[in-house]
This record gives structure tokens, C-alpha cells and sequence, in this order.
């Protein structure tokens, strides 16, 4: 048999292990045990499967395998959070970031290498993009972090390198089995997909997920929010606003979370927080605001604390739930927009100039 012939049991949800078993002449349960087997206990050798018969153990270990990526660094940072650069089959590296906190464990897991949407302040997206991951390959870094950390995260944001909506297929379905009984058994509102604005797969995704959903959106108005994030040369505000909306299906109880990163002079004036409330009036929001993580090179200041606070205070006057985002994990460069992995970039394209002040 073939390496490449070898199916990975990471890119089988529990629906494809039992078919995949089903296929062998076994029953459904031998497909749903040993799915529990690999992702909630967390074991990747088949001779521990006690309960599956010596002969599936044989022919797993003949015509299987259990992908897991390869660490090559860990970096701890002074405030607990740490980051993670695995390794896959290509040699293409990704960064995966646990940020603990009281009783929550928060995994930052990518859904890229590299990133082709090229948002002018992240260090993701200076480093290009080169493909995507696979479904193994996602769901990959939350079976290592489970097994390195010892308990499973709390919460998964697909908020680490890439754009979660631009591979749609392979994170859906590992969402889906992050939130699988059989396997990390993360409630709905524990998993949430962080998007640049790809309209079309908010929609997409609104029929065939119910997850939380956060919104990169960092600028109130379409002017500077193409320049800050290109996509919205494509998706403007006056389609992603209304998909956003209709994602919450009128759920009173779900919200939208906005991420807007802080710049200083750029989007962080009395006259932007103004046009942001109105932007969001009638759409159930959490504002995040995130204080910018710097890096070389990206011609952005971060916005005085005093500053974002009072943009803060903009926002809470107005009814909007805001909240500023504790920065966690900066000095490893673990912070928001700061993932850059190992990238061999194939989109080709120019890198950006620092954008003008707004």
C-alpha cells in the first residue's frame, strides 16, 4: 500500500468512520468507538483500543494512519498563554495559540497557510499565502493541544492564521466534530469562526452551522474599510451587514461580535465611533476592540489606552455592548494578527504600502 493510498482518520468525521468501518463489514458502533477513541481520549496508538477486536487494530494500523502535526517549537508566554508552531506532511508550518483565563481554555487554531485577503495590519497576511488545510489538518491542532495541555480546550476560535470562509468545506466539518458528543463535545456557542467578510459563505454557513460568528470589520465606513481590508472591495458593507444579520436567524439571544482593531489617527476618532454606531444600529453586537499588535514594517501606531477607552465609552453610551481585548501573548507574537507560521507564498502578489493616515 501506497503513503498515499493511507486514509487519515483525522479527515473522517463520525459519519465517514462509520461508513469507512461499515465498508470493512463492521456495525456503526465499532465506526462511532473508535472516532471517541481518537478524539475524546485522545489516543492515536490502535493497540490501546481495547475494545475494538485485535483484527480491526491490525488492519487500522495497515491501511490508516492518525495524522498528527509534527511540534517543532512551543513558545510560553509570561501571562500563560502559549503558542505553538506545528509542522505538516509538506513542511508548511502553522501557528496554534492556547490563551487561558479563569476557567476558560481558549485555542486559536489556523484554517491556512498564510492568508490571501492581505488586511494591511496583520503579519498573517504580509507573509502571503500558499493553501489550505485540510480537515485533518485543522481538527489536528485541537487533538494535539487537548492531548499536550492534558483537558480539552473550553472554547475554539477559528481566529489563527487564514480565512476560515474562504475553505469552507474542510472547517465546517471540523467544527462539526470539535462539537461532536463522541469527540470534543464544545457547544455551539463555544465555536466561533472569525471572517474577513466572505458574504457569500455567511450564508453558506448559516445552513449548515449554528456557531458564533465574529466579523474582522476595523472601519465604519466603506472608504476606509477598503483600504484596511480589501475584501470589502468585493463583499461592501451594505451586503455584509444585512448576511450577518440574517446569520442570526432573529435569535434574540446571539450576537454578532465585531473585531476592530485600534489604530492610532486611522479609525480611532469620535467621528468613526459615530459612524460605527450607526453602522450597527439594529443588529444585535459585541463590539471587541483590540489594541494593534505591532510588527516591522506594518506603518501602523497602536492607539493611546486613553483613546480607546474613550472610543470604548463612545460605544457603551449608545446601548452597544463593547468590551476592549486584554492583548495576551504579544511578546511571543501570539497576539491578534501577529501569526505568521512558515509560508511559501503563491499568490504572487505585491506587498502593501502603509496606508495613509485617515
Amino acid at each position: 500500500m501506497t503513503a498515499a493510498s493511507v486514509i487519515d482518520l483525522l479527515d473522517l468525521d463520525r459519519a465517514d468512520t462509520e461508513a469507512l468501518l461499515a465498508g470493512w463489514g463492521l456495525k456503526p458502533f465499532h465506526g462511532r468507538n473508535l472516532f471517541k477513541w481518537i478524539h475524546k481520549h485522545g489516543v492515536d496508538d490502535f493497540d490501546a483500543m481495547t475494545d475494538l477486536s485485535r483484527a480491526l487494530r491490525e488492519r487500522l494500523a495497515q491501511e490508516t494512519r492518525i495524522g498528527i502535526p509534527r511540534m517543532v517549537a512551543e513558545q510560553p508566554s509570561a501571562d500563560g498563554t502559549v503558542k505553538w508552531v506545528l509542522e505538516l506532511a509538506d513542511g508548511q508550518r502553522v501557528e496554534t495559540v492556547h490563551i487561558p483565563e479563569d476557567k476558560r481554555r481558549t485555542l486559536c487554531v489556523s484554517s491556512q497557510v498564510g492568508c490571501a485577503l492581505d488586511c494591511r495590519f496583520c503579519a498573517t497576511a504580509r507573509q502571503g499565502f500558499n493553501r489550505n488545510l485540510t480537515t485533518a489538518e485543522i481538527i489536528g491542532q485541537v487533538w494535539f493541544a487537548s492531548r499536550r495541555l492534558g483537558p480539552m480546550p473550553t472554547n475554539v476560535v477559528m481566529m489563527g492564521m487564514g480565512e476560515p470562509l474562504a475553505n469552507f468545506d474542510a472547517v465546517v466539518k471540523a467544527m462539526g466534530m470539535m462539537q461532536d458528543d463522541f469527540g470534543y463535545m464544545l457547544a455551539k456557542q463555544r465555536v466561533t469562526l472569525s471572517t474577513s467578510g466572505v458574504v457569500p459563505n455567511i450564508h453558506r454557513l448559516a445552513q449548515v452551522s449554528d456557531v458564533s460568528l465574529a466579523v474582522s470589520l476595523h472601519a465604519p465606513d466603506n472608504a476606509l474599510r477598503d483600504q484596511l481590508v480589501p475584501i470589502n472591495r468585493k463583499y461592501p458593507l451594505e451586503e455584509l451587514i444585512p448576511a450577518c444579520r440574517a446569520y442570526l436567524r432573529g435569535d434574540r439571544r446571539r450576537r454578532i461580535t465585531w473585531e476592530y482593531v485600534m489604530l492610532d489617527g486611522v479609525n480611532d476618532s469620535d467621528r468613526h465611533a459615530k459612524s460605527l454606531i450607526r453602522l450597527l444600529e439594529g443588529t444585535p453586537s459585541k463590539v471587541n476592540l483590540i489594541p494593534f499588535n505591532p510588527f516591522p514594517g506594518s506603518g501602523f501606531g497602536t492607539s493611546p489606552p486613553e483613546r480607546v477607552e474613550a472610543f470604548r465609552l463612545r460605544l457603551l453610551r449608545s446601548g452597544l455592548v463593547t468590551t476592549t481585548r486584554k492583548t495576551r501573548g504579544d511578546e511571543i507574537a501570539a497576539a491578534c494578527g501577529q501569526l505568521v507560521g512558515r509560508v511559501q507564498d503563491r499568490s504572487r502578489r505585491t506587498l502593501p504600502v502603509s496606508l495613509q493616515q485617515h
